[in-house]
């Protein structure tokens, strides 16, 4: 290791502990401060380890924590980024608070990295699998359209190409480039065959290959599905790990089967049985056993901002992250299965991590909630008055909607609210700014895994 590696990797180190002493830790910048001493610091931290990379536009925590539960189950020490740190100071930082790997040994690595770093970790890291949960449009202002998103995603697996690439085989997109990667497939098979058509505004259902508009055997949601073109004959490939069935799908957990065998998370939602699919199928590439894996995800807990259950003054509220049209429509399905009169609290922020283009909001389905049992509406952050005209006009009464100044008054408006139970939408900095309020004011125990 160069004098420069070691300087790097002490002085990191050493910001980490001064965090970690004197805040609540979870900082990035260890990491920023070791990259500034050594650009190079990543692979000499890395060096020790066989990494899997899971990246996509959602689900990437959530397939990250469930994979690492499974894989506890054959190897003694793991390395992940829990918070969603996941630019490459971020990753430096996991890193920088790994433990020693046992002198001839290797450890184990599972890190969920943003789109965007890939090319900056990659060759870094020299991964053993990728995984690609999915690709939707998301931050447009950073990533453009969904082939400029999945042109990140292939370049990079092709600084790799020994890497296999763990792919959602129900996504067209991720069967419209040749890698030189060795390609693995999961995704849906617990429907009998017929014609559906896909929603009229559904991004990338054109055929790659001759442009034709794909046709479908089966939709789970957008454009994910047993797909296939009429006029080149381009299909989805045959799948490797596949859910074979869905027996219970409830607010609070899903329960379903993964090639004959029953698994059950505690989360909700069709979007999350594919973080767990893909989660499965990293673990078997790893090769647990699927009663390993089983056990694994019994072990799960919710991560935060992520359906992330808890109690403001005996009410019970679910905090759910949204960031893009796919990811909003399903959270507002899965709040859909609630019963109970509640409380809708929507924030909107737009800094450079929720992405500045906060126009996605009017591509997602909220006119759906306007039956759900709503008494009251709340909004707030940096964007709160479009996300009041939002609401308006899907049909939401202008007469139950409050508009609040500050995450302080939130929180005060979610104490008095007349209903029992409430329902938190918020983007991923109002998330992370009203975890730390209700972390201050005692309704979080815990801080984020």
């Amino acid at each position: 290791m160069s004098i420069k590696g070691k300087l790097a990797i002490n002085v990191g180190r050493l910001t980490r502990w001064g965090l970690t002493r004197f805040t609540r830790g979870g900082s990035s910048l260890p990491g920023k401060i070791a990259t500034i001493i050594d650009a190079n610091v990543l692979a000499e931290l890395a060096k020790d380890y066989d990494v899997a990379i899971v990246t996509g536009t959602n689900g990437k925590t959530l397939t990250t924590a469930l994979a690492v539960e499974a894989l506890k189950q054959k190897y003694d020490t793991i390395v992940t980024n829990p918070t969603g740190s996941n630019m490459k100071q971020g990753i430096v930082s996991t890193f920088l608070a790994a433990p020693k790997v046992v002198a001839g040994q290797r450890g184990l690595a599972i890190l969920e990295v943003d789109e965007g770093s890939l090319k900056h970790v990659v060759s870094h890291l020299k991964p053993k699998a990728f995984v690609h949960t999915n690709v939707f449009r998301d931050q447009m202002d950073r990533y453009g359209e969904i082939y400029s998103i999945y042109r990140l995603m292939a370049d990079a697996a092709k600084q790799a190409p020994e890497a296999t690439v763990i792919a959602n085989g129900d996504s067209p997109i991720f069967n419209s480039i040749e890698l030189p990667n060795p390609c693995q497939y999961f995704g849906f098979d617990h429907q009998a065959d017929q014609e559906v058509i896909p929603h009229y505004n559904t991004d990338g259902i054109l055929c790659s290959k001759c442009q034709a508009q794909l046709h479908y055997k089966s939709i789970t949601y957008a454009n994910l599905g047993k797909y296939y073109c009429p006029k080149c004959g381009h299909h989805r490939p045959q799948l490797n790990y596949r859910v074979t069935k869905l027996e219970e799908l409830a607010l609070t957990h899903s329960r379903f089967q993964i090639d004959g065998l029953t698994f059950e998370i505690p989360v909700a939602g069709l979007y999350n049985i594919y973080n767990a699919l893909a989660a499965y199928s990293l673990a078997r590439f790893f090769d647990l056993e699927p009663e390993q894996i089983q056990k694994g995800f019994q072990k799960a807990e919710r991560v935060f901002g992520r359906q992330e259950f808890f109690e403001v003054n005996g009410k019970k509220v679910l905090l759910n992250l949204v960031k893009n049209p796919v990811g909003l429509n399903q959270v507002l399905e899965l709040i859909g299965l609630d019963q109970h009169p509640f409380t809708l609290v929507a924030l909107l922020n737009n800094r450079y991590a929720d992405g500045t283009d906060v126009s996605w909001i009017w591509d997602g389905h909220y006119e759906q909630i306007v039956d759900f049992p709503i008494q009251s509406v709340i909004t707030g952050g940096m964007k709160k008055e479009e996300m009041t005209l939002r609401l308006k006009v899907a049909g939401i009464s202008p007469d139950i909607i409050q508009q609040k100044e500050s995450l302080d008054e939130i929180i005060k408006a979610v104490e008095s609210a007349e209903t029992d139970y409430v329902h938190i939408l918020a983007t991923y900095t109002a998330m992370l700014e009203l975890r730390k309020l209700l972390l201050d004011k005692g309704y979080l125990t815990k801080v984020p895994r």
